[in-house]
């Protein structure tokens, strides 16, 4: 289930990144449909949503995403049914992204950072990790992702974000990771 959820998931992301223009780095904030959550990019998104399995259960997975420079950048939001284990479903989510990626776990410490935003839930799963991997030719790859949640009425939000690059420059990432609101 998680290898079909992060092939959706892979699909979802590179398809919107290679359909988008890539000037670099011109920030603009955008909004996620169905939800109070907003993000700056660095490039114009584009957007979309897909029904994945996420914990086992049919979720509406909303993507929006561009390349900027050689970075592919995408942001992802997923709302649970209520009396989901949102600790879990992210732990899962994180795991098949690594997996997808092919960076080796467990995490090294220095690889792995406690992520909490204003607004989130404090969630033991809320968490920044920047590590190296594989892109699916082979190509060596640089991951920096986080993932939180928020409460949005009765039940709570997934939020993923992530930039793909040779080389990420620590200023996509933080203006990237701290421009997510909920």
């Amino acid at each position: 289930m998680q290898n079909h959820f992060m092939a959706v998931t892979a699909s979802l992301i590179f398809s919107v990144a290679l359909s988008a223009c890539s000037p670099d780095q011109n920030w603009r904030e955008v909004t996620l449909d169905g939800s109070t959550l907003k993000a700056q990019l660095p490039c114009k998104p584009d957007r979309t949503t897909r029904s994945v399995p996420l914990g086992g259960v049919a979720v509406d997975l909303q993507v929006v995403g561009c390349d900027s420079g050689t970075a592919i950048v995408a942001v992802m939001t997923a709302p649970l049914q209520a009396g989901a284990d949102a600790n879990a479903v992210m732990s899962g989510w994180q795991k098949a992204t690594l997996d997808n990626a092919r960076i080796k776990q467990p995490l090294a410490l220095e690889q792995l950072q406690n992520w909490h935003r204003p607004g989130q839930l404090p969630l033991a799963s809320s968490v920044r990790i920047q590590a190296q991997g594989l892109r699916a030719n082979g190509d060596p790859v640089t991951m920096a992702a986080v993932w939180g949640a928020v409460a949005d009425g009765d039940h709570v939000r997934l939020i993923h974000a992530v930039v793909y690059d040779r080389q990420i420059s620590p200023e996509m990432a933080n203006t990237l990771f701290d421009g997510l609101k909920p």
